[in-house]
């Protein structure tokens, strides 16, 4: 079989003459409509719509770097101008593209383009899928980056319905993963047929031969199709920017590094959307709402049928048929690499933004903006959406009301804070928004906690203020139940770990206590001594699992990744072993001499000169119960001279918790108060005697 797919990949890759690049040729085809606004459409046949789909870090973004650079649609930075990019330039901004002064350059070029958002870049992850445009020989390829992590499986379930293929990386070391796996699911449920780079092809460690049947079993496994199934190969190197259909046999093709393979590939293999008609009335799913300072909010999306002009008047539908909004044209934008392109008219097959869309409630991604007139008797239908897996966590938002709430943000009141997180339900299909269990309350239900975490370090950045609930997975009942069987089923995730093998029982002994079964055991080469591991584990054990205690239960050298797998009967109670919490009994400021004797009690979670107050949680005590202290004692200053007045006072690092850290340790009468410049942790009744403490020790609940 693999033999197969080498040879017709080889077949349809083979040319005598390597084509050659075009960055202004446009196309000028008159368009099957006989208009002078539309003799400039794109043909059918010329475009392309692909996305690139890959489990996470394994190359996505840096391939549509050098594709966006082969094809010339991103020029080398000369000398003066990468001097210009310095941490204080706004070169990127003022260009009008999502190039960055914090972006890298490497030979000339900027590297992960795609990568525009600020916590993009800080976090060296893709969070949003994005969309660029590749001029080929006057071939239009529209491309779109997609995440890798699990927790954002919405934002590649959202853009399969502008897609007619995707290219799915897959590491030729790591072979397919747990997303891997995802994203091929989806794709091949779309009825896509997929194309296969193995990346990274370059590396010693690589094992293509192996990974070649681990992908086709995968394939197997999800039931692909025999023209799905007959997928072409390439092997490719993104970071060094070659792609070839042979098997490497050196680090490195002998002749100059070029992507043309995955270029001719792309034209041959996806279909050009010619079964989209341009000779009915306009109609376009919206995948994604885009902001522009100057038109105000766009509408991203694939045009279905019809051609679009400006001026063109319009309504949007949801996806029960009701009419949320309605607007004329305003403009219209295709894309040239990461710049947006105005123009006059767009056809079927085309993605494009629109500007002068006005929606009311409720209106926002899965909108299908149409035509109103033409549709007959029955009038204009919404367009079917891509249906999305369900929500696994759930936690709660409130209005912050401790003792220093108000002091750093600007916006407090619930009524503001609604109306933001409703209005980031309307573009994030992956989120549900419902009342919360009080009036000024609301509860969000995500992929996962790096989903949910994400969104409140944006409404942090943004200058809001709120306390957040401990993170719940979302149980539902048992239809099956029978006598005194569990009544309530959850979320089991795939958890898929690669790690050295002397530290492989610690991670197996810390997810069997989570009420995990192991599925798999695999060993590597002994030599490089890695063990890959997949487990069954509750959603809720992952919780508290993965933001900190893995990376020290494996000293760095592993790697863990989860995916949905769906709901089973409730597995019983967790016991995680957390210890109790040390808890300020005052308010003030924290001072080293206070804070040096209280390091004998447990780990320490602020610095010196930190404000606190009574019920803030200040560190994690060495045993299980809660201890209440007085962080803030000053050293009185007198006239005798006592004995070791002058010893020096020395303080450990204390252990900062991030916004997701703090989200997965808090236990359940916690709360995590985020504000812009402060993440604290406190508890939900701040007064002791609610919390039925006693003031000097108490004994965790």
């Amino acid at each position: 079989m693999f033999a197969a797919v080498r040879n017709t990949c080889s077949r349809r890759l083979a040319s005598p003459i390597a084509r050659h690049f075009s960055v202004g040729q446009s196309c000028r085809q008159a368009s099957e409509v006989p208009d002078k606004n539309v003799d400039r459409l794109i043909p059918k046949e010329r475009i392309r719509n692909i996305a690139i789909i890959a489990h996470v870090d394994h190359g996505k973004t840096t391939l549509v770097d050098q594709l966006l650079r082969q094809s010339g649609t991103v020029k080398q930075l000369s000398a003066t101008e990468q001097l210009m990019f310095t941490p204080s330039s706004s070169i990127g901004a003022a260009s009008g593209s999502s190039m960055t002064a914090d972006s890298q350059i490497e030979n000339g070029f900027v590297t992960r383009m795609m990568d525009s958002n600020d916590l993009e870049r800080e976090r060296g992850i893709t969070i949003l899928s994005k969309c660029t445009s590749i001029d080929y020989n006057g071939d239009l390829i529209n491309i779109v980056d997609t995440p890798g992590h699990a927790d954002f499986g919405g934002e590649v379930e959202r853009i399969m319905n502008m897609v007619d293929g995707v290219a799915l990386l897959v590491d030729a070391t790591e072979g397919p993963m747990t997303q891997t796996r995802f994203v091929l699911s989806k794709a091949l449920s779309r009825g896509l047929k997929p194309l296969v780079v193995l990346n990274k092809a370059d590396r010693p460690s690589s094992r293509p031969q192996q990974v070649e049947c681990d992908l086709f079993d995968l394939f197997a496994t999800l039931g692909a199709t025999d023209e799905q199934a007959d997928y072409p190969l390439v092997y490719a190197s993104a970071k060094q920017g070659w792609a070839q259909s042979e098997m490497p046999i050196a680090t490195a093709p002998s002749s100059a590094p070029s992507m043309t393979p995955l270029f001719d590939l792309i034209m041959s293999h996806v279909p050009a959307p010619t079964h989209l008609s341009r000779s009915g009335p306009f109609s376009m799913l919206t995948v994604q709402i885009e902001a522009d300072p100057y038109v105000g909010a766009l509408s991203l999306g694939r045009i279905e049928t019809g051609i679009l002009r400006v001026g063109d008047t319009l309504h949007a539908l949801n996806p029960q048929g009701v009419k949320v909004g309605e607007g004329k044209v305003k403009k219209i934008f295709g894309r040239r690499g990461l710049e947006r392109v105005e123009k006059e008219a767009a056809g079927a097959g085309e993605i494009v933004s629109i500007a002068g869309i006005k929606l009311t409630g409720g209106g926002g991604v899965n909108c299908t903006l149409v035509q109103p007139e033409g549709w007959g008797a029955d009038g204009p239908k919404p367009l079917p959406t891509t249906p999305i897996d369900p929500p696994t966590i759930s936690l709660n938002v409130f209005t912050n009301d401790s003792p220093l709430g108000g002091r750093e943000g600007s916006k407090l009141t619930s009524q503001v804070i609604k109306e933001r997180i409703y209005k980031e339900a309307e573009t994030n299909v992956a989120l549900t928004v419902l009342p919360g269990p009080t009036a000024e309350s609301l509860e969000l239900r995500g992929r996962g906690v790096l989903h949910l975490g994400v969104l409140l370090e944006t409404l942090r950045r943004e200058g809001y203020e709120i306390c957040v609930g401990p993170p719940k997975a979302l149980m539902i009942p048992n239809p099956d139940r029978t006598g005194s069987g569990p009544a309530f089923l959850e979320p089991i995730e795939e958890c898929t770990v690669l790690v050295k093998e002397e530290y492989a029982s610690s991670v197996v002994q810390k997810l069997t206590m989570r009420k995990g079964e192991m599925i798999t055991y695999e060993s590597g080469d002994p030599e490089e001594g890695w063990v890959r591991i997949v487990m069954e584990v509750p959603a809720r054990g992952l919780i508290g699992y993965m933001a900190g205690e893995f990376k020290n239960d494996v000293h760095g050298q592993g790697t863990i990744n989860h995916i949905f797998k769906g709901y089973e009967p409730y597995r019983g109670a967790l016991d995680t072993g957390r210890n109790g919490a040390l808890i300020s009994m005052t308010s003030g400021e924290s001072s080293g001499y206070a804070m040096a004797p209280l390091q004998a009690r447990g780990t320490l979670f602020i610095h010196p000169q930190t404000q606190v107050y009574p019920g803030m949680v200040i560190g994690e005590s060495s045993k299980t119960n809660d201890l209440y202290l007085n962080p803030c004692v000053k050293k009185q200053l007198t006239n005798i001279r006592a004995a070791g007045a002058d010893d020096k006072i020395v303080l450990s690092s204390p252990r900062i918790l991030s916004l997701e850290e703090a989200l997965a340790y808090m236990g359940d009468d916690e709360l995590v108060e985020i504000t812009p410049s402060s993440i604290r942790l406190r508890k939900k009744d701040l007064e002791i005697a609610k919390r039925g403490g006693k003031g000097v020790g108490a004994k965790k609940k």
